[in-house]
């Protein structure tokens, strides 16, 4: 069942007081333009942009602009109970206690729902019928469990090693078995798994029963059939490949809107070995319920080929006073390998990919970092411990980037770039992903704010499809503009496929429109042998650069 909610004015992105009007062909869905030199998006109009030619606010626009954060203030007034009743509504819960105080809640929420969307075409049909519009962010998608209490529900698997997989479900039966039952035919189980489980409190939440179970060992490039709990569906998952090539699907601030699962489908829809998540997972911001939804969300994916994620700022959930454990709902319903790899921490950990040809490190960007801190230690450690003569790729993870021209969380990352980025260039690291800026944006290989061709290349993938909308500012005259080779505004996904010891490609699809569009893509050489190498970009492309 699914019900869609609206979490913010849909007319005003977070990240903007503006509607973008891109130009574009009559009666077409062109792509986006771009400025050349990298810079941000073609505009054609923009609405409710009261600066004057120097930059500066008229009074009239001052005007404006204090009348538009009144009326944003007044929707979020009105629109947080509404959406409220629609969440719990979705989740089979009710928001007064009474009967008839859901009935008079749940009109007004439905009429306020109608009311926006209205809105919403108004805008739409106000804009040229001939102009490509890029759409506001999406409604919330809420998926509700309508199965038994025993019933698994938001199944998800990672890796444990070279041939062990790590299942995890929840059920609202909090005395079901923690047992995995599996086998290489359907319904034929030949092997079976004893787990744990774990609970969590959060104000007045107190989550279902969340099940962990390491199976194997599993031959790899192989599928399992597999039933958690003795009870529910059959799953299948397929094991990643022992040996190269192995393609990544790299996607981060993921969230639960309608552009999260266009994003979902359209990586559905190609095949793949492994899904990296660089952090922003649910975007549940305290509220749990969320939490199961998205796993929900998720499951059809999650549960067939592993994910393997790492934190990011809307995992904190930390609340002043109240002095709640931060990162509780993460820690205990995604389980990472952090021990199997030395670490202390569910925050940051590490893992080998295609019989140890690529090695893969999840660093926690909010984890202490600094100097004598558990995870500089933890990575010394780690990245001392890789032969990069049996281990050619290299890859990094982690939410803030360090490298962004995006008027977006400007030099959030700086503090751990100048801990940690003398190590990444040292170990020849040969891409660090981030998310937390919502676009996607690609640089050249770097080190210490200059091109280096023996440094990692730095690329921000926070464009999953989340509630906040995009980052739609991109600085023209960022002291890293020249090293940025390609941006854009709009959601999708990346995948990097490691062909051989010596050469990946790395490509972008982005999903503004009903389809995924390749809009970047480029061929990455290892740093592994310790040469120059410079990243040889494809066609696609390079009238833009």
């Amino acid at each position: 069942m699914l019900a869609s909610t609206w979490l913010s004015p849909p007319f005003l992105p977070a990240s903007t007081n503006k509607l973008l009007i891109v130009s574009g062909n009559s009666g077409s869905r062109r792509p986006p333009q771009r400025m050349s030199g990298g810079g941000g998006l073609v505009l054609h109009a923009r609405l409710g942009d009261g600066a004057g030619a120097g930059g500066e606010l008229t009074p009239s626009a001052s005007r404006r602009h204090a009348l538009l954060a009144a009326a944003t203030a007044a929707f979020a007034l009105v629109n947080a109970p509404c959406v409220r009743y629609m969440n719990q509504a979705a989740l089979g819960r009710s928001f007064t206690g009474t009967f008839c105080g859901d009935l008079v809640a749940g009109a007004m929420a439905h009429s306020w729902r109608l009311l926006v969307q209205g809105l919403t075409s108004l805008m739409f049909l106000c804009a040229r019928a001939d102009e490509y519009v890029r759409p506001p962010p999406s409604p919330l998608v809420l998926m509700a469990h309508d199965k038994p209490a025993s019933h698994p529900q938001q199944v998800h698997i990672s890796v444990v090693g070279a041939k062990k997989m790590c299942i995890s479900w929840v059920t609202d039966d909090r005395s079901a078995p923690s047992v995995v039952e599996y086998g290489r035919s359907p319904g034929k189980y030949t092997a079976s798994a004893a787990g744990d489980h774990t609970t969590y409190h959060y104000f007045f939440y107190k989550s279902g029963a969340i099940h962990h179970a390491t199976i194997g060992p599993l031959e790899p490039g192989t599928t399992y059939y597999y039933r958690c709990g003795k009870a529910g569906d059959e799953l299948s998952l397929r094991t990643p490949p022992a040996t190269l090539p192995i393609e990544f699907v790299v996607i981060g601030d993921l969230g639960q809107t309608g552009w999260t699962a266009s994003t979902l489908s359209h990586i559905g829809g190609g095949d793949y070995d492994m899904l990296l998540l660089p952090g922003d997972l649910s975007y549940a911001d305290t509220q749990q319920p969320l939490w199961d939804s998205f796993g929900r969300l998720v499951q059809p994916l999650a549960s067939a080929r592993p994910w393997m994620v790492t934190a990011g700022n809307h995992e904190m959930e930390a609340l002043p006073v109240v002095e709640l454990a931060p990162f509780a709902a993460y820690n205990a319903r995604w389980r990472m390998p952090h021990e199997e790899s030395g670490s202390r921490s569910n925050l940051y950990y590490s893992f080998d990919a295609a019989g140890g040809a690529a090695h893969v490190v999840m660093l926690g960007s909010y984890a202490a970092f600094g100097e004598g801190s558990e995870q500089r230690r933890w990575l010394e450690a780690d990245l001392a411990r890789v032969d990069r003569r049996r281990t050619p790729w290299l890859l990094v993870l982690l939410h803030a980037p360090w490298y962004n021209t995006n008027q977006a969380h400007q030099g959030e990352g700086e503090k751990m770039r100048l801990a940690m980025e003398r190590m990444l260039y040292e170990a020849r690291v040969d891409v660090v992903f981030a998310g937390h800026v919502h676009a996607y944006e690609r640089f050249t290989r770097i080190y210490d704010n200059e091109a280096d061709s023996r440094g990692p290349m730095y690329i921000t993938i926070g464009d999953g499809g989340n509630r906040e909308g995009l980052a739609l500012r991109f600085i023209a005259d960022h002291r890293s503009a020249h090293l940025s080779v390609f941006r854009e505004a709009s959601f999708g996904h990346g995948r990097l496929r490691i062909v051989n010891e010596t050469s990946a490609v790395w490509t972008w699809h982005r999903n503004d429109d009903e389809y995924a569009t390749v809009r970047d893509e480029v061929w990455i050489e290892s740093l592994a042998a310790g040469k120059q190498s410079i990243a040889r970009t494809a066609g696609r492309h390079t009238d833009e650069l």
